[in-house]
């Protein structure tokens, strides 16, 4: 991502007609909500100017510095906004302290998306010279078309073998779209079924109805006919070993939210709650496992595993002194063998099945489900998750109570 020099940055702020920049005084009041509508147009970028947009914090609306005390909390403020979950799909920005026309000025900077349209809180915004507004029926029908055009990630990408008739109409209109789109969006909408199936990325375009991949796993009848590693694998091992006996095993397919439900079942049912009448004056629960820490190892693994060219699924192994769960391949991006878990380093090599996990409900906010593991873990009494890591897969190892 190219950085923007001082030069080009101060006739961004001179250029008051300019479709590339937006200008607040501070962060506060309605800002916040504001910033995030502008971000949002930034990324959609519907003129097609392939350029970044910049919103400035600490400047008047002539231009002109207002003297703002940029601090490294406001710098953390404005660098939430990228993942904290209410922009989808993630935007491609950064924050920098710069100081422009003899004063420190707070810059984002946004890079136009490869998967528009982009929504924030359920509605899609464009700009249209500098006013930012929703789009329309056309405008983000254009918005959806941009993408064929673009070097987008697999899982969007059109599969051949699959027909429209494979996505569950069903699922889309009474389940999906109801938790994507705001209720008044979806009151004004005179969108065609094929027009919202391809503004959400589940079919190539308006014009090509293949489903995606996403579309596959988020609304499909049957998605491991297309891609058949995509499912969970169950066991309940009595004993410390593979070789030891199976109690329970189950193999869990369906679309990806049906799969989470279902799996969260079975951690539920054998993740049993004792009762401690005897140590104490009032009586205690304790259960083996923390469930926040189940939950959000199996986000992870729904999340970040490769779904291209793999009959490998992941794999959820309960044994009695621990529980293993194995994600096919390995780190993705800017996450590498040597700072997989480290706080900050992030990346997603699903990013569309992201915006899907957040819209269900199972994500809040990105990049923090490990460190919510971690805590909770500790809370309960349980020694730190374990990360095994290589090329080829991601373990996460949780053991029980010592």
């Amino acid at each position: 991502m190219k950085r923007l020099t001082d030069q080009e940055l101060t006739d961004l702020l001179n250029d008051i007609e300019s479709d590339h920049a937006e200008r607040k005084e501070s962060f506060k009041g309605d800002v916040p909500k504001k910033a995030r509508q502008a971000i949002c147009a930034f990324a959609n970028d519907l003129v097609g100017h392939e350029r970044p947009g910049v919103l400035f914090i600490g400047v008047k609306d002539n231009g002109e510095p207002c003297g703002l005390d940029v601090t490294d909390e406001l710098l953390r403020q404005l660098a939430d906004m990228k993942s904290d979950g209410n922009i989808l799909p993630l935007p491609v920005l950064t924050v920098e302290k710069r100081e422009l026309k003899g004063s420190s000025v707070a810059v984002v900077t946004v890079m136009p998306s490869d998967m528009p349209p982009v929504k924030y809180d359920g509605r899609i915004w464009v700009r249209c010279g500098p006013r930012r507004s929703l789009a329309n029926a056309q405008e983000e029908r254009v918005l959806s078309e941009k993408r064929r055009y673009k070097n987008i990630p697999f899982d969007i990408n059109p599969v051949p073998s699959a027909q429209l008739t494979d996505i569950s109409k069903g699922i889309f209109e009474n389940e999906f779209l109801l938790q994507a789109f705001a209720d008044d969006v979806l009151e004004a909408n005179g969108r065609s079924y094929e027009e919202r199936l391809a503004s959400c990325r589940m079919i190539a375009s308006v014009d090509d109805s293949t489903p995606t991949v996403l579309g596959l796993l988020a609304v499909g009848k049957s998605p491991q006919d297309f891609l058949p590693g995509a499912y969970i694998q169950f066991l309940r091992i009595d004993g410390e070993d593979l070789a030891d006996p199976v109690i329970d095993e189950d193999e869990i397919r369906g679309g990806i939210v049906e799969m989470i439900r279902r799996t969260e079942e079975k951690l539920k049912a054998h993740n049993r709650t004792a009762v401690d009448i005897t140590s104490q004056a009032t009586h205690q629960l304790a259960t083996p496992y923390p469930q926040a820490a189940l939950q959000q190892i199996l986000y992870n693994a729904v999340l970040h595993r490769v779904y291209e060219g793999t009959n490998t699924p992941i794999r959820v192994y309960w044994f009695n002194d621990r529980i293993e769960i194995n994600s096919p391949d390995g780190p993705y991006g800017n996450v590498t063998v040597d700072n997989f878990g480290r706080p900050g380093v992030t990346d997603y090599r699903n990013p569309n099945i992201a915006d899907v996990l957040k819209t269900f409900g199972f994500i809040q906010a990105f990049g923090r489900g490990i460190a919510t593991a971690r805590k909770a873990m500790e809370s309960n009494g349980n020694p730190p998750p374990e990360f095994e890591t290589s090329q080829t897969a991601v373990v996460c190892v949780l053991r029980g109570k010592l």
